[in-house]
């Protein structure tokens, strides 16, 4: 998930009925029904004035996931494309340090997904989404890899350097990203350094 999970709080069944009545009609193709939803909300350290929602309908097979920002004047749902959080941070604006540019890195590459696919950050082996158990040699090797996600320099222009492992597809990469200080993000100089490894598809419930 994309920042940190002990910080989501489950709404109410009148809380979820509510924000229903709002984000339903801004999804497209599917209608969630309040009593089978599932809603965790958590604050936004880099959005201070709204709040990010995990909706979830698992009585689905699968279970269908939606993504949303929600405030006092804003209804956002996140589509996979970098337009609606590139809007936000002219709208709100967003508001960067050291410590909430990571929390912003997180939750960028959980739900922005290029037209060939995700770049999925990882930090640890638990963040691998393995589909067998890894050899326990194998497990350490590539934990020894894997970098935490924290600003290694910040820029005379105010951008923001951040070292990462992603993992695209079956491979894992140590990367670059830079973030300017209204939020748009790169990723650049992308280093080869596991392929083949043997994971999940990371599609589900959309």
């Amino acid at each position: 998930m994309m920042m940190h999970q002990e910080a989501f709080k489950k709404l109410d069944r009148k809380d979820v009925e509510k924000l229903l009545e709002t984000f339903n009609p801004l999804f497209k193709g599917i209608t969630f029904d309040p009593k089978e939803t599932t809603v965790m909300a958590q604050d936004v350290s880099f959005y201070p004035s709204l709040r990010y929602l995990d909706i979830a309908d698992y009585a689905s097979v699968p279970p269908i996931h939606r993504f949303a920002l929600e405030g006092k004047n804003h209804a956002i749902v996140l589509d996979w494309s970098n337009e609606p959080i590139y809007n936000l941070n002219a709208d709100i604006p967003i508001t960067l340090d050291a410590e909430k540019v990571c929390d912003y890195v997180r939750f960028f590459f959980a739900h922005v997904r290029g037209k060939n696919g995700r770049f999925l950050i990882t930090e640890n082996v638990d963040d691998i989404r393995w589909r067998e158990d890894p050899p326990p040699n194998a497990r350490k090797s590539i934990g020894q890899m894997l970098l935490p996600v924290m600003v290694s320099e910040q820029q005379d222009d105010g951008s923001y350097l951040l070292p990462v492992t992603v993992m695209f597809k079956d491979s894992l990469f140590k990367c670059e990203v830079t973030v300017s200080p209204g939020g748009l993000v790169s990723l650049d100089n992308e280093e080869l350094l596991v392929e083949d490894i043997p994971v999940m598809d990371d599609t589900f419930g959309q």
